[in-house]
This record gives structure tokens, C-alpha cells and sequence, in this order.
């Protein structure tokens, strides 16, 4: 993975806890970061002499002129509270746009837009990029959050709406506090069943039915909400799986269960046309394990919500912990993502130049 430094043009506090950090991009990288609505970036930045990455969706459509992250408080959270404190001027280590969740511009249709918390960020830009690319596009978003004073880009998404009336439905959902035409209460299955009846019933038949059905769904959010939406949605026959796209910015934890007798694993990685070995146990990820052996392998989040660290698995067998971005086709074909992937057999190569 390829960094760059970048310095902060502009630092926007769009929240209480959430700032928003503009990055100075000069002329002979415009091209490297060019990118699609959705993608994220990946920061570095080296704290209390520890080096961090962390991966930040993009807010900003393609169109604008800026290159956009909303960074959020997290408690005891190293890397978001260091970048709360970043200024005007000071200098990150960006590497260029990477991800799969993402709406091209050339797509059309009625679109349906789930978020929560931090969630909104990549919606931001697939909201603004359906909207700007067609004049026939239409777009519902479902927002929640704890209360409207956490709630990111309120005033954007305001201004939105009044410039898109007849195209854009837009719906709070707070938590802990009622608000005139807001829902109460989580994005559960009832509150986004009232959305689609009362705000949407238009746009949620199936395409079958009318004309008008959604093209697509995009959800980004906790993990429990991701499901609950995308089951719903299938069950009523208004999506197919495969257009329903997601993106978790949590993910539930549990172990990966080692099936082999043997507690070892000799592991080949091929990385920009080198070859590296070590032996490893089958109770630690690759990832962690090609770092601590100084291999620069390529990752973001290390949590398996975004798929900066994919690799081919060209020979053996490996078993992730958990896979919040790879289908099931792909992870047949192969791939898998390092960060949460575990060895299960005596020997594994692991290609990230095929990806």
C-alpha cells in the first residue's frame, strides 16, 4: 500500500464529537485520487510511537472539488481522538481510494439509502452523486441517531432537501429524543417498515409492480441494523440480494475454531513480486503475524469491514473470523481477507498480486 503525504486544507467540527478534514491534494496526484462514490481512504499516522491506520469513507461525491473524511470520536478510540486535535496545515499519510461499496454515476433508478451513526459519510457521497449524475434519479435515505445534535450533516442534508424536493425523501430516526417528523427509536424492522409504507410506498413496490421500484439499496451501519434491513428487504420482495449493497462499521466478535490437530502452519506470501516464508500459529491472524515479521502487506482497518488486506489463497486452506465485505462466489474463488483469516492447514500461499 502506497502513501502520500497529504496536508489539511480545512478542519470542519460537523459535530460535538466528529470533525470533518478537507486534504490538500497537489496537481500530479489528482489522478491517484481520483475515485468512486463510496470508497473510503486510508489514513497513517504514527501515536505515542505506534504506527496506526485506520480506514475513513469518503464524503465528498467525485463532482466536488475536495477530498473529504468525517472522523468521529470513539472512546479510548488512539487514532480518532488524535485526529481530533489535527489543524489547518499539519500533514497525514493518505493512501488513495480503495473499496468496494460504491455507486457508479452511470446507474439509474430509484435508490434506497440506509445509515447510522458515522454511516452517513460514504452515503454523503452516493447520495450527492445519484442525485447530480441524473435528473430522473430519485433517492430515499433513512438516517438514525442517538439525537439531532450528533446527527452528521444535518444542515447538508437539509439544504439537500429543500434543493431536491420532488427527488429526495429524507427521514430522521432518533433514539433518545422525539422530534417532529422524526421516527423514534433505533432503525428497527417496524420504524423502516413505517419509512417504506408511509414515506416511500412509491418507490418500495416491487419493480414488477411499478415502474418506479428501487434499483438498489445501499446500508451502512452497525452490523445487527445491516442485517435486519437486508433480510427485510428481501423478504418483501422489494431487492434482490444482490442488489443490496452494505458496508459495517462494526462488526460483532468471536474466535475462529481451529479444526487440525496441528497448532502450526508454514506460510508463503507473494507481495510485489517477492516472496516471504515464516511459521506461524493457527490461532493468530496472517495479517498480525506478516506485520510482526516486518512484510509490508496491505491493510486498513483490521477489523474485516473493508478489503484493503485481500489476498489470493493460492494454496491451503484459511478460516476467516469474520467477513463483513466478501461474497460468497469470492471467497470460493479464493480470496480472503488477512486481517481475519487463520491458517487450518499445514501449508498456505497467500498471493496479494493476483488480487
Amino acid at each position: 500500500m502506497i502513501f502520500h503525504s497529504l496536508s489539511i486544507k480545512q478542519v470542519t467540527k460537523v459535530t460535538p464529537r466528529a470533525v470533518e478534514i478537507v486534504f490538500e491534494i497537489p496537481e500530479d496526484l489528482n489522478e491517484a485520487f481520483s475515485f468512486t462514490a463510496g470508497q473510503y481512504l486510508t489514513l497513517k499516522a504514527t501515536v505515542d510511537g505506534t504506527d496506526l491506520r485506520r480506514a475513513y469513507s469518503i464524503s465528498s461525491a467525485p463532482s466536488d472539488d475536495a477530498l473529504k473524511v468525517v472522523v468521529k470520536a470513539v472512546d479510548k478510540g488512539v487514532f480518532s481522538n488524535y485526529a481530533m486535535k489535527l489543524r489547518v496545515g499539519d500533514v497525514l499519510e493518505v493512501a488513495p481510494p480503495d473499496g468496494l461499496f460504491v455507486h457508479e454515476k452511470t446507474e439509474t433508478g430509484n435508490f434506497l439509502l440506509i445509515a447510522a451513526g458515522s454511516g452517513i459519510t460514504p452515503m454523503m457521497s452516493i447520495l450527492k452523486t445519484a442525485l447530480n449524475s441524473n435528473s430522473e434519479n430519485r433517492v430515499a435515505l433513512l438516517y438514525g441517531n442517538q439525537t439531532e445534535s450528533q446527527t452528521i450533516y444535518l444542515e447538508q442534508l437539509n439544504d439537500l432537501k429543500d434543493q431536491y424536493e420532488d427527488r429526495l425523501i429524507l427521514k430522521y430516526c432518533f433514539s433518545r429524543e422525539e422530534r417532529q417528523d422524526a421516527l423514534f427509536g433505533r432503525i428497527t424492522k417496524s420504524n423502516l417498515n413505517f419509512f417504506l409504507k408511509q414515506d416511500c410506498d412509491e418507490f418500495a413496490l416491487p419493480a414488477k409492480e411499478r415502474q418506479s421500484g428501487f434499483a438498489k439499496a445501499y446500508l451502512c451501519g452497525p452490523e445487527e441494523m445491516i442485517h435486519m434491513v437486508k433480510d427485510n428487504l428481501i423478504e418483501k420482495k422489494l431487492l434482490t440480494a444482490e442488489n443490496i449493497k452494505f458496508e459495517l462499521f462494526t462488526t460483532a466478535d468471536s474466535e475462529v475454531e481451529i479444526t487440525e490437530d496441528s497448532h502450526l502452519s508454514e506460510i508463503t506470501v507473494i507481495l510485489d513480486d517477492e516472496q516471504h516464508s515464516f511459521t506461524m500459529r493457527r490461532d493468530e491472524t496472517m495479517l498480525d503475524v506478516m506485520l510482526k515479521n516486518d512484510i509490508d502487506a496491505p491493510y486498513s482497518c483490521q477489523g474485516g469491514i473493508c478489503s484493503s488486506c485481500v489476498g489470493f489463497i493460492e494454496e491451503g486452506d484459511v478460516k476467516m473470523r469474520k467477513n463483513a465485505i466478501l461474497t460468497d462466489d469470492e471467497v470460493s474463488d479464493g480470496l480472503t481477507l488477512t486481517c481475519q483469516a487463520s491458517p487450518t492447514s499445514a501449508k498456505v500461499k497467500v498471493n496479494f498480486d493476483e488480487v
